[in-house]
């Protein structure tokens, strides 16, 4: 409201007319706004992602959620559509234009003497022509008017063009068709300005064969960033059960409680995300095969919640429970138990990553019935010797995380390694510990354990424990197949050194048989302090700096020594190599050499899951982009 006439003496609050909305403005803004979401500017609430087209080991951090903001959570619509293939935006823009029957003036109750509006030739006022041109240039899109009103009759192909529904794309099975829609979906959601799978919901309005094709992308992997996105994802397909049965994958690796409300009791009240309406979720998704949680809704994740994951869904391959410890996760874990369970788990692949809290009585009842399992990440938790022992023989595990078992003794897990079948294509091994509070393995034990390890490991982690200068020889074989090496303690710099290149004093055969080595990242955190000589790290003696080191490009500091090196960071670029830091952990990154033939490594490997960087210290169960929770737990925390 604007406010003229004169203002009263002694008022010193200066009051300003309101100024009304710049509509230019905001169309010029919408029309500058991309197309695509942007995968570098997506983001997700506490939490690190991996930017595309960087350098490596090169991470985005968020701490305050991108979901915030009133569009933000239009993801999924709860309004009722006419159809079950109907797309949220058609929907709504059905429910606002709609015929209706208008009644005479003269005789109201008459109902043949009445007329109904729009009338049917009426296509929207944005078609009405003036001296040729439209004369409105609004948003509203005549397609969607077409399915309220009159069809026009079809016209007759012109020559050199399809008919509808025969061009050679919708031709193809709809197998190819979802395979190349798949490439248009985002793992990670985009922040609350860019507009979410612009491209896949353009796709639904093209065709009817494009538009069954895309729901299988838009539906197999569902994101849930907060309650209200899981409120409407769960009244959508409750209203159409058909969509529900496309759903594969149910993540929540993203989900922020505190988004929408301020308070637990509010959250409480609201309702949107409970143990009840999250076991409704489950029952709506009979053919899921990855649920991925974590500890935001741990207090969700009650007996039958849990029950209906490992005995109610056939098809559940993958279940992550990363960091959930709350007491009602662990009472509901516990009260499950029971003898009578099925001799075997359809689960494959299983995440208990610092599930504290949890008893081993746990894990001495699950693991001996994953018969299939490949994937095993138990950090942190009470996981004990027999229940290691118990995962049966057919298993086939190839990622294993055994980083910070205090319950597990090195005689055990070498026993393990060394006679139990289910470990003989191992590709990711962490026995990592934290050396100022537990040990678990010593130099004997270093010893009898690197001739054992299989030729099939791409990542060994060795952090916390004693190591000896006598172990590079046990090394160097594994180095020539090994990508990720972290060290353990009580070793000298000039040892490491041995592992990229000859010994000055070894004879003539072993220089001219040499085999490179395969290391992209080795982890040097724990030289702490002074026992990390960076005098010797930036001589001409060190070679691990140097060209000669490559394929090697991360090297991995402790914190304190970060701080250090971050003092000389003009000499290390002269170097070719700069700091990289992420909350606790630093890294020493070789920059990308812009004369090398070829495109650059942009570290994707299969066993790593997704993920591009290295010296991730969680397992990821499903194959997906990192970020959420999971990208803070895998590469921003201490171990």
């Amino acid at each position: 409201m604007a406010l003229s006439g004169p203002r009263p003496k002694g008022d010193h609050l200066r009051l300003r007319p309101l100024r009304s909305p710049d509509y230019k403005a905001m169309a010029a803004d919408e029309r500058s706004r991309p197309s695509t979401p942007d995968r570098v500017s997506r983001s997700s609430f506490s939490s690190i992602r991996e930017p595309e087209n960087s350098l490596p080991q090169t991470f985005s951090q968020s701490k305050v959620s991108s979901y915030f903001g009133a569009d933000s959570d239009e993801a999924i619509d709860n309004s009722t559509p006419t159809s079950p293939l109907a797309t949220p935006s058609s929907a709504r823009a059905l429910n606002m234009i709609q015929a209706q029957f208008q009644p005479p003036v003269t005789n109201p109750n008459s109902k043949l003497l009445g007329y109904w509006t729009p009338a049917d030739s009426f296509q929207g006022w944005k078609g009405i022509q003036v001296k040729g041109k439209l004369a409105s240039k609004s948003f509203g899109d005549l397609q969607v008017l077409h399915q309220v009103f009159s069809h026009p009759p079809p016209r007759p192909a012109k020559r050199g063009q399809n008919r509808p529904g025969d061009a050679p794309i919708e031709r193809l099975p709809t197998e190819i068709l979802s395979f190349i829609i798949n490439l248009l979906a985002l793992d990670v959601p985009p922040n609350g300005i860019t507009r979410r799978n612009v491209d896949l919901m353009s796709l639904l309005l093209t065709s009817r064969t494009l538009h069954v094709a895309t729901l299988s992308t838009l539906y197999s992997k569902i994101t849930i960033p907060h309650s209200r996105i899981f409120h409407k994802f769960l009244t959508h397909i409750a209203v159409h059960p058909n969509l529900g049965t496309i759903v594969r994958r149910l993540d929540f690796c993203h989900f922020n409680p505190s988004q929408l409300f301020s308070t637990a009791a509010e959250r409480s009240k609201a309702r949107n995300l409970t143990s009840e309406t999250l076991l409704q979720c489950l029952e709506l998704t009979p053919y899921l095969q990855e649920f991925l949680g974590q500890e935001y809704i741990d207090d969700d994740l009650d007996a039958a919640v849990l029950q209906k994951l490992f005995f109610g869904l056939p098809q559940l391959k993958a279940i992550d429970f990363c960091g959930c410890t709350s007491s009602s996760f662990k009472e509901s874990f516990v009260a499950i138990l029971s003898p009578n369970w099925p001799k075997e788990l359809e689960v494959r692949r299983l995440s208990l990553h610092k599930c504290l809290t949890l008893p081993s009585s746990v894990f001495e009842t699950v693991l001996p019935r994953l018969t299939r399992l490949t994937h095993l990440d138990v950090a942190g938790t009470r996981i004990t010797d027999a229940a290691l022992a118990s995962i049966p023989p057919t298993a086939s595990i190839t990622h294993l995380n055994l980083a910070k078992c205090t319950l597990l003794s090195a005689r055990g897990v070498i026993d393990f390694l060394a006679n139990h079948p289910a470990v003989k294509g191992l590709q990711f091994l962490s026995l990592a510990t934290d050396a100022r509070s537990h040990q678990s393995f010593d130099a004997e034990h270093i010893t009898e354990l690197l001739p054992i390890l299989p030729k099939t490991l791409k990542s060994l982690s060795l952090k916390g424990s004693k190591m000896a200068a006598s172990h590079m020889d046990l090394l160097r074989p594994l180095t020539k197949h090994l990508e990720e090496l972290a060290v353990g303690r009580s070793l000298r710099l000039q040892d490491v050194n041995r592992l990229f290149m000859p010994d000055e004093d070894s004879d003539l055969a072993m220089q001219v048989n040499w085999v490179p080595h395969n290391l992209r990242y080795i982890d040097l955190s724990d030289f702490w302090g002074q026992e990390l000589d960076l005098v010797y790290l930036f001589s001409n003696a060190c070679v691990m700096l140097k060209p000669y080191s490559e394929p090697l490009e991360v090297v991995e500091l402790a914190e304190d020594v970060c701080r250090r090196v971050s003092k000389s960071s003009t000499g290390l670029q002269r170097m070719g190599w700069q700091l990289s830091e992420c909350n606790s952990r630093g890294w020493l990154v070789r920059q990308p050499n812009k004369n090398a033939p070829g495109p650059r490594d942009d570290g994707r490997r299969g066993w790593k899951m997704g993920a591009e960087s290295w010296g991730m210290r969680k397992i990821p169960v499903a194959q997906a982009e990192v970020g959420g929770m999971y990208g803070s737990f895998m590469f921003s925390r201490k171990l």
